[in-house]
């Protein structure tokens, strides 16, 4: 069972802020709490998946996946290293050198403990498509160990088939049925999936699954390497009329639901590799004919035409995208039993139309902020409404842009929430907006000053009469607008007690509106109406001096 720690708001409905990591390591994403549940450490995961240089960009997503004590850390510290040297003629590096990165050692206890993903992601370009692609490595559990029960190696297994772009099935000796049946939950999981494919559509479920077969003995059969694998997996994966059906139905579904299945055969590393507590790494230490096969296996997986982003339903997953899908995933396997083919397709479907709402937020928000963020001027209402319903659309239209699983219905469902969502924000903008309206904003002091300048003339003019009573209301009024002023400026420098600003914001609004207002329209048109008689006035003089 796995259980979230959540610090933010998945629903899309708001934003996150997490701490950047900046390590150069391995990083604890899914944690093992050992009473046979998993949490997702949220947090840990976003600060990778969210970075600068990693949010925006499409993801490869390099995972080894297999039975406990195998080697995968082992092989993905090597792929380190390749990244590490650029994939270099000499990325192997001394044969003396240490190896460092993943956790790893030898012996027959557990090493790796839940999922991790090294901190940094490795930028590259894929020299196919010239596009710019993001290598996060991810290091998993080792299966069926004698802590583990079956429902901790199946969640650990599907998490990293799930989320993974290129999966690697690390095996021993040679591939058996019971390996392949681990494979039975997604390949139903993508014929459900194919099964909502239009026909025009060219996309398979995954990306890459490859086999590698450690400590391969059977040479004289099958060459070393991916020529000798890819022959071994034909043979593997023939369909043959003796098989029975549900064998022949696995062996369909792996090809039809991966776009590309491969194999590679690694020899036995050496006996000071798998016997010596005190191996550290070193290629001297290791057999000759491991390390060539091993310095052709990383370029194999990783060169820079071999790079193969993560997608769901065509789409090509950024950073952003892929931490909605960790989530969704990771909701599922909640549960005391594993979830249903069906259930996992539905966590895909609401994970992708949540990715397309959070890209529609983000852009609505974004192009709001061009002419309304903190650093802009004052916009008048009618300017900001129609530059809101510019931003309403440009965001529909990149939510309608991307291609959605579940259906019209889901669909319509995440698009009513994105149009919440920029109602409730055009509201904060306008707020924002009229806080940078220098005269409303010095509504308040102008009002009150208004109030004392008033009570003073009118307390003089009052006591001249010698109308006591009245004098004595007016030198009330006018102490009350400066208690009440000094007040609000006291409240406003020190920024405590917030609701008695607003309070005297609201009366001081009343008697703008209600008061100070009547009073200035009256007095606007007895001016104009002095001075349209007074210009008749001197007109008619004008006339009678001409006459006379």
């Amino acid at each position: 069972m796995v259980e979230q720690e959540y610090t933010n708001d998945s629903s899309g409905d708001s934003d996150s802020t997490f701490e950047v990591i900046n390590t150069n390591g391995p990083v604890q994403i899914i944690r093992d709490n050992g009473d046979h549940s998993f949490t997702l450490c949220e947090n840990d995961l976003a600060a990778i998946l969210m970075s600068p240089q990693l949010k925006d960009t499409p993801v490869v997503v390099v995972s080894v996946a297999g039975a406990f004590r195998k080697g995968k850390s082992f092989l993905l510290s090597f792929i380190l290293r390749y990244l590490m040297n650029d994939g270099s003629g000499d990325w192997m590096g001394p044969t003396d050198e240490e190896l460092t990165g993943f956790k790893w050692r030898g012996g027959t206890s557990r090493e790796t403990s839940g999922i991790w993903m090294w901190g940094q992601p490795f930028i590259k370009v894929n020299s196919k498509t010239g596009k710019k692609v993001a290598v996060l490595l991810m290091d998993t559990q080792g299966t069926f160990d004698n802590q583990a029960i079956v429902r901790d190696s199946a969640t650990i297994f599907a998490l990293s088939t799930m989320l993974s772009s290129v999966q690697i099935y690390n095996i021993s000796q040679q591939i058996r049925e019971d390996d392949l049946q681990h494979l039975h939950l997604f390949t139903d999981y993508g014929r459900l999936v194919m099964q909502g494919i239009e026909e025009t559509d060219e996309y398979k479920p995954f990306q890459r699954l490859e086999f590698l077969i450690r400590d391969w003995a059977f040479e004289y059969e099958y060459d070393l390497g991916a020529e000798g694998g890819k022959k071994y997996l034909e043979k593997t994966l023939a369909v043959e009329e003796n098989q029975h059906t549900e064998l022949q139905e696995v062996r369909h579904h792996i090809r039809n639901c991966f776009e590309e299945v491969g194999c590679f055969l690694l020899p036995y590393p050496g006996r000071t590799v798998a016997s010596k507590p005190t191996f550290n790494g070193k290629l001297q230490d290791m057999e000759s004919d491991f390390v060539t096969n091993l310095s052709s296996l990383i370029p194999y997986y990783l060169g820079e035409d071999r790079l193969v982003s993560k997608k769901i339903h065509g789409e090509e997953l950024k950073g952003k995208d892929l931490l909605h899908y960790f989530k969704a995933y990771v909701k599922i396997y909640q549960e005391e039993t594993l979830p249903e083919p069906m259930t996992m397709l539905r966590a895909t479907a609401e994970a992708n139309n949540l990715s397309a709402l959070a890209s529609a937020q983000e852009l609505y928000t974004e192009k709001m902020d061009e002419k309304v963020g903190g650093d802009h001027g004052f916009l008048n209402e009618t300017d900001l409404l129609s530059h809101h319903a510019e931003c309403c659309e440009a965001a529909e239209k990149e939510f309608n842009s991307t291609k959605k699983m579940g259906g019209p219905e889901l669909s319509k469902t995440f698009m009513e929430k994105l149009d919440k969502f920029m109602e409730d924000q055009l509201q904060q903008y306008i707020k924002i907006n009229e806080s940078k309206n220098i005269f409303k904003s010095a509504r308040t002091p102008i009002t009150l000053f208004i109030c004392l300048f008033a009570a003073y003339v009118a307390h003089a003019f009052l006591a001249a009469l010698y109308l006591g009573p009245l004098a004595l209301l007016a030198n009330i009024v006018f102490w009350v607008s400066m208690a009440t002023l000094a007040a609000w400026i006291g409240i406003k420098y020190r920024g405590d007690k917030p609701e008695i600003a607003e309070k005297i914001d609201e009366i001081a609004e009343i008697i703008w509106e209600q008061g100070l207002t009547p009073i200035y329209v009256v007095a606007v048109g007895l001016g104009t109406a002095a001075a349209v008689k007074h210009a008749q006035t001197m007109q008619n003089q004008q006339r009678g001096k001409k006459r006379s």
